[in-house]
C-alpha cells in the first residue's frame, strides 16, 4: 500500500473484538470536465499555485464510502483531494500536505472533530468545514463557535459540497477589509490604518498582523506564528515573536496592559478579537444625520 502512495492501518477494540484493517490508495486522476471550481476562478493560495493551481483539500472521515464520495466530488471539480480515515494521521498530513482547506468528520473513533480543532494548532491555519450526520442546532452552533468555517449535514450532494468548499476558499484567499474598532487592514492593498491614519509597518510586522487577523477569534500559537511569518527558521524563537508584537502594539497605539487589538495568551501565543458583524459596527458608530 505504501509503495503505491497509500496508507494502511489496523485497529482493535480489545481481546475478542476482532480487528479492523483500513487502507487508502490514490485514485488515478482522470481528465476533468472542463469546469474549474469557483475557488480556482477567484484565485488560489501560494501552495495551490505551486501545485498548478489546484487547491488541496484534506478529508478526514472514518467511513470509507464517505471518503470515496468526497474524493470523487472534489476531484471532479478541479481540487486535489487528500483523504484519510485515521485521526492519528491528521497532524502529519497537515504538516506534509499543507492543505488549503480541511473537511473534518464530527464524530471519530476515540475523539471528535471539535476536540481536534481545539487541540491541533495547525488547524487554526486553514478553514475547517465539519461534515456530520448530526444536524441539531446546538451541535452546529458548538462547532461554529469552536472555529469551524462551515457545517454540512449528511447526506449532501456533490454540488453542495464543492459549492461550500469554494465559498470557504474564496473567503480565505480574497478576504475583505478587516475592521476592528479604529483599526482597518486592507489586505488586498497591504494598507493599515488606525482612525483613518496610515500606519507604516515593516514587511515582517505586516505579515505578523495579517496572520493574526486571518485567525481572529482564535489563539495563534508561537509555533504557528514562527512557521508562517518566519518560515520556521532556526534562529526564530518565541522571544522574537514577543519583540515584534511589542513593536506592533506601539505602532498601533495598543496598550499591552489593556489591549484592544492584540491579546496575549500566556505561554501559548496571541489572539485578535473577531470583528463584530457590520450591523453591530453601524450600531456602535451610527452615521451622522445629513445637514439641513
Amino acid at each position: 500500500m505504501e509503495a503505491h502512495g497509500g496508507r494502511i492501518a489496523a485497529r482493535s477494540d480489545g481481546q475478542g473484538q476482532g480487528t479492523r484493517i483500513t487502507f487508502t490508495i490514490p485514485a488515478v486522476e482522470e481528465p476533468g470536465d472542463g469546469k474549474a471550481s469557483d475557488a480556482l476562478a477567484a484565485g488560489t493560495s501560494e501552495g495551490a499555485r505551486r501545485r498548478g493551481g489546484r487547491p488541496r483539500v484534506l478529508v478526514l472521515d472514518d467511513d470509507p464510502q464517505a471518503l470515496r464520495f468526497a474524493r470523487d466530488a472534489l476531484a471532479s471539480r478541479g481540487y486535489a483531494p487528500v483523504v484519510t480515515g485515521d485521526a492519528r494521521e491528521l497532524p502529519r498530513l497537515l504538516r506534509t500536505e499543507r492543505p488549503d482547506l480541511v473537511l473534518l468528520d464530527l464524530v471519530l473513533p476515540g475523539t471528535d472533530g471539535i476536540e481536534l480543532l481545539q487541540r491541533l494548532p495547525e488547524l487554526a491555519e486553514v478553514p475547517v468545514i465539519f461534515i456530520s450526520a448530526y444536524g441539531r442546532d446546538e451541535t452546529v452552533a458548538r462547532a461554529l463557535e469552536a472555529g469551524a468555517e462551515d457545517y454540512i449535514v449528511k447526506p449532501f450532494s456533490p454540488t453542495e459540497l464543492t459549492a461550500r468548499v469554494g465559498v470557504a476558499l474564496r473567503k480565505r484567499l480574497e478576504p475583505g477589509p478587516f475592521v476592528l474598532g479604529d483599526l482597518s487592514i486592507d489586505r488586498s492593498r497591504r494598507r493599515v490604518t488606525v482612525d483613518g491614519v496610515p500606519v507604516r509597518l515593516t514587511a515582517t510586522e505586516y505579515e505578523l498582523l495579517r496572520v493574526l487577523s486571518v485567525n481572529a477569534g482564535h489563539v495563534t500559537t508561537y509555533e504557528a506564528l514562527l512557521r508562517r511569518v518566519w518560515g520556521g527558521r532556526e534562529y526564530a524563537r518565541p522571544q522574537l515573536v514577543r519583540a515584534f508584537v511589542k513593536k506592533l502594539r506601539t505602532k498601533l497605539g495598543d496598550d499591552s496592559s489593556d489591549p484592544t487589538y492584540i491579546f496575549n495568551e500566556r505561554g501559548v501565543g496571541y489572539r485578535m478579537p473577531k470583528p463584530p458583524p457590520p450591523a453591530a459596527q453601524l450600531q456602535r458608530n451610527p452615521p451622522s444625520a445629513p445637514a439641513t
